[in-house]
């Protein structure tokens, strides 16, 4: 089989390279649309007159969606393949884009909609390409994948304040911007279109006996491991900028530290798997990413810009380690492969449900309060549950499937 893949790279290089970067601009394009709009919020909530809590719902419904169309991706892709699905999720992300960007509060939350069911399937559905496509070079396109989906992220929230300064630019132009890399990524996966093969199609699989983790406390544990750290990652992507903005940040100078907080995800989704898998036990792990998600919301609170310029990295170390060891566990805490497929599946349906709420709770809390203390320690509160989940988590055992 190796030999079969392999000389198959070598009389076919050329397009290997296109779909190499055909992966990695498609990749580009999953966290960039989200990204951008936090430091955008408090212009967002100005021009079209809305609340915190209505204004959390610009990342609410994308995690929603994530949560109940990522188990129909693979349904879909076996009846009309995987190309031509991940072709359409980029073109429902470009109407959502340009929706959510040029109309009123109506088509905001409608593209928003869009945007979250297309990238839904690009969640799931662009690591099976990757495998697929490169079979023995899994790890080094992933890890390339990875990078280039959250260096853009990055960019996005940092750029997102600055190019409203280009003169006749607002928001709206900021948004829609992100529709040029969507447009992009179309025409680089267009030739994917015209590919044929058995190896190019998710095979439906049979096992002999269904497998159901939902009565496993380990796997819930898991579950909600997962759904809480999304919880604080996507609360900090909404409302950081806001919360900088209070202690006295410029728009500009608050996208920037969001920016800075991505940066330091970059390299530590890379270093977190191989520490992990060295640990018998990855509980110390886990308590030292709640820990710091604590010292770094700790930080938010006190306000002081030397402090917070310590949280704002502390955070980003914190939300990548989180989310590359939820995805080892999934491996580390099961027998079989197809345990480890249903538990992602579990994990990130109820998990993304779980972290839907989020950004609005948040959102509600500011406008009860009037501030963002009390929202804050919600965040307190959080990281000690997450410290909790982390550690269990981490105990060296395996999940007892029921059958």
């Amino acid at each position: 089989m190796r030999q079969k893949y392999t000389s198959l790279e070598k009389t076919d290089s050329h397009n290997y390279w296109i779909i190499f970067i055909g992966i990695l601009i498609v990749g580009s394009t999953l966290r960039a649309p989200l990204t951008s709009v936090g430091p955008l919020i408090s212009f967002i909530r100005t021009d079209l007159q809305i609340s915190h809590t209505v204004a959390g719902l610009i990342t609410t419904l994308p995690l929603l969606a994530f949560a109940l169309l990522s188990p129909l991706a693979p349904k879909i892709s076996r009846r009309y393949g995987m190309e031509l699905t991940i072709f359409f999720s980029l073109l429902i992300l470009l109407v959502g884009i340009i929706l959510r960007s040029l109309f009123g509060v109506t088509f905001l939350f409608i593209g928003t909609i869009l945007i979250g069911l297309a990238i839904a399937f690009g969640n799931v559905l662009m690591p099976v390409a990757v495998q697929l496509n490169f079979p023995f070079r899994v790890g080094v396109v992933m890890g390339f994948y990875a990078v280039f989906m959250n260096i853009f992220g990055a960019i996005a929230s940092g750029i997102s304040v600055p190019i409203t300064t280009i003169p006749n630019f607002s928001w709206r132009t900021s948004l829609a911007f992100w529709a040029v890399l969507v447009l992009v990524a179309i025409l680089l996966w267009l030739p994917q279109l015209r590919r044929k093969g058995e190896k190019n199609n998710i095979k439906k699989t049979r096992m002999e006996k269904s497998i159901s983790l939902w009565r496993s406390p380990l796997a819930w544990q898991i579950t909600i491991f997962m759904g809480l750290q999304s919880l604080m990652f996507y609360t900090l992507i909404t409302w950081l900028p806001d919360i900088l903005v209070d202690h006295g940040y410029s728009q500009g100078a608050a996208g920037w530290m969001l920016f800075l907080m991505q940066v330091f995800i970059i390299p530590i989704t890379f270093i977190t798997p191989v520490i992990a898998e060295k640990m018998e036990s990855q509980s110390l792990l886990g308590g030292l990413i709640g820990g710091s998600f604590l010292v770094g919301v700790l930080g938010l609170m006190l306000g002081n810009s030397l402090i917070i310029t310590i949280s704002i990295p502390l955070l980003g170390i914190a939300g990548g380690a989180a989310f590359s060891l939820c995805m080892m566990l999934f491996s580390l805490r099961t027998n079989t492969g197809e345990e480890a497929a249903e538990m992602s599946g579990m994990a990130q349906s109820a998990g993304y449900l779980l972290a839907a709420v989020g950004p609005t709770l948040f959102g509600a809390l500011h406008d009860l309060t009037g501030n963002w203390k009390v929202p804050l320690i919600m965040l307190i509160v959080l990281a000690c549950f997450i410290f909790i989940t982390a550690v269990t988590s981490g105990r060296n055992r395996k999940i007892e499937v029921k059958y």
